[in-house]
């Protein structure tokens, strides 16, 4: 595996730890060796199938915030969520929308740990594994968690979001 140990943690890792200590999660976020631009390679760093992981992406729908905790095995269909939710509209947004809402970076939004609570869908298809991968708050930071995990301490609806 291409992750190690973090001694001191960035603050954007320490707001998700903290976050996930007060959701009563007992984990570690742990440092990848490389940044992650993609599920294909983050899935290679640690070494797991690239479904397990949970890519964090932060949308405009309606002119608010949505969190599609998405499996990497997915291309999130954005017409499908939009329907599904009853939103005009679902669309990515700029960098800075992003961190307006999540108070990190493109590339590693975690999927708490943010200045105020984000309407969160969770991919049905992260319930695939026991463990998945999630963003720590920084593009070099992620945590092993599960989907039934992730639905509880992100308070997120369960959708499959995937294409078909």
């Amino acid at each position: 595996m291409a992750w190690k140990a973090i001694e001191v943690l960035h603050p954007n890792g320490v707001k998700v730890r903290d976050a996930l200590r007060a959701a009563g999660v007992d984990t570690d976020i742990v440092e990848t060796l490389e940044g992650s631009p993609t599920a294909a390679t983050a899935a290679a760093q640690l070494d797991i199938e690239v479904g397990q992981v949970c890519n964090s992406l932060l949308f405009n729908a309606d002119d608010q915030p949505l969190l599609i905790l998405a499996s990497g095995g997915h291309k999130v269909d954005l017409d499908r969520v939009a329907t599904e939710l009853g939103f005009e509209s679902v669309h990515r947004p700029d960098a800075d929308f992003v961190r307006q809402y999540t108070g990190q970076p493109i590339g590693g939004v975690a999927p708490l740990g943010h200045p105020s609570p984000v309407r969160t869908i969770v991919d049905t298809h992260l319930a695939t594994w026991d463990v998945v991968w999630a963003a720590g708050g920084h593009p070099h930071y992620v945590f092993p968690t599960s989907f039934d995990e992730l639905v509880r301490i992100t308070g997120g609806q369960p959708v499959d979001v995937g294409q078909r």
